[in-house]
């Protein structure tokens, strides 16, 4: 594509205008508000010319001109400056999770609440997919009284379950340690259907004094196979689409109201975006017909290196793009050390 250094500064200023105004862009707007030392009539010359390249396009018979898909592509790619969230916006961020929740539906929820909030625009939140049973990653036995012990859980998929266990006699942290560590050496890495009935024999051998502790992990790896976090879709924001001009077309919010309410359609698409890093989808890039008039921006979050599920923000076309990425990223980046600090035990 040939494309100078004029052709690159007109474009990005025609992209920039029209994010702010959602008004098409002429070239006497770019002449007065951008300064970039050439004439009306040269813009006028090489916006003719990003129109051939289709990176610009005339909505109606007006002078303006307004981006077209490819050419916000061309933006992301090639002209966008790169923002940071600002020490307020860090700071927010920061303090939603502070009250350091275990339960991973509610940090899904404060998770989409942020991302609408910084953004305004929509954000779609995938939990941790249930497509196979979650497995033990670690368990610890914790005293809490003289005939009190908690058992903790935690699962691959960053869940942690809890329960206090009354052991009707005193018992020692220094037991509840070996116990612990009977417990992780036959049952992490392993599932419901895994732990076969010669691997629980073994353990009520080697405990035959804390068989109660073995029924308690038992019954807790139960639960949480019926959780109901697991293959969920969290919104954040929904209304906030209707504020945008590009939706003030009832069709077209129908259309998106639509499938908002489809939490399979939504997860088949944050499940094809979950590629390596940050994903941005813009316009007819987006498989599913009814955001072909949006950008989607996702990324996924991890436990260690295994990918859990996937955020994103589904915003018009016409988005703040610098700033939806920065805090995209963002948030992956502190979901990521929110569910790996889930996964550590308290000694």
């Amino acid at each position: 594509m040939n494309m100078n250094e004029r052709k690159k500064k007109i474009l990005a200023a025609i992209i920039q205008d029209y994010i702010q105004t959602a008004e098409p862009v002429g070239s006497r707007t770019i002449s007065r508000k951008y300064n970039l030392g050439v004439s009306p009539a040269t813009i006028r010359n090489e916006m003719a010319d990003l129109e051939d390249l289709g990176l610009i396009e005339q909505p109606h018979t007006s002078a303006g001109r307004i981006p077209s898909d490819l050419g916000y592509r061309y933006y992301v790619d090639y002209l966008m400056e790169p923002e940071q969230l600002t020490p307020s916006q860090e700071e927010l961020i920061l303090r939603s999770y502070e009250n350091k929740s275990q339960e991973i539906g509610k940090i899904l929820v404060k998770t989409g609440q942020l991302m609408s909030q910084l953004t305004n625009y929509t954000s779609i939140v995938m939990a941790p997919r249930r497509g196979k049973p979650s497995k033990i990653k670690h368990i610890q036995l914790i005293s809490m009284a003289p005939t009190q012990a908690m058992l903790i859980v935690v699962l691959d998929n960053g869940s942690v379950h809890h329960q206090v266990i009354d052991v009707g006699e005193s018992i020692s942290q220094a037991d509840l340690e070996q116990v612990s560590k009977v417990l992780n050496a036959k049952l992490a890495g392993l599932d419901m259907q895994k732990i076969r009935l010669t691997i629980l024999n073994e353990i009520y051998f080697e405990l035959a004094r804390y068989k109660i502790f073995m029924d308690a992990a038992l019954g807790l790896l139960e639960d949480s196979q019926g959780s109901g976090n697991e293959d969920k879709i969290y919104l954040g924001g929904v209304y906030n689409m209707l504020n945008q001009p590009e939706f003030h077309n009832i069709e077209k919010v129908k259309t998106l109201l639509s499938l908002l309410e489809q939490e399979d359609v939504l997860q088949q698409i944050l499940i094809n975006f979950q590629g390596e890093g940050l994903t941005v989808k813009i316009g007819v890039e987006n498989n599913c017909e009814e955001i072909k008039d949006c950008t989607m921006i996702t990324a996924t979050y991890k436990l260690d290196d295994e990918v859990l599920g996937s955020i994103g923000v589904l915003g018009p076309t016409r988005m703040e793009y610098a700033k939806v990425i920065a805090i995209v990223d963002h948030m992956a980046k502190v979901l990521n050390q929110v569910m790996n600090r889930l996964t550590r035990i308290p000694r």
